[in-house]
């Protein structure tokens, strides 16, 4: 099983997130659970090209 890391919070009665690695796509959910699911169902679509122009987050060593 993959894990990836999401940024998580929680905004009046919403949750919300988005991937680390691709902070332009956010979701939300009513519970934590189903911000969890949501943000595997957005990574599916990521994952599979359905989204055209997908912007990411790297790291590059410099020195």
């Amino acid at each position: 099983m993959e894990k990836k890391k999401y940024v998580y919070w929680q905004d009046e009665d919403m949750w919300l997130g988005y991937f680390e690695e691709y902070p332009d796509y956010m979701t939300q959910g009513e519970t934590l659970e189903e911000l969890q699911e949501n943000l595997k169902d957005i990574y599916q679509e990521l994952m599979s090209g359905n989204i055209p122009c997908v912007r990411r987050v790297a790291e590059l060593d410099v020195a």
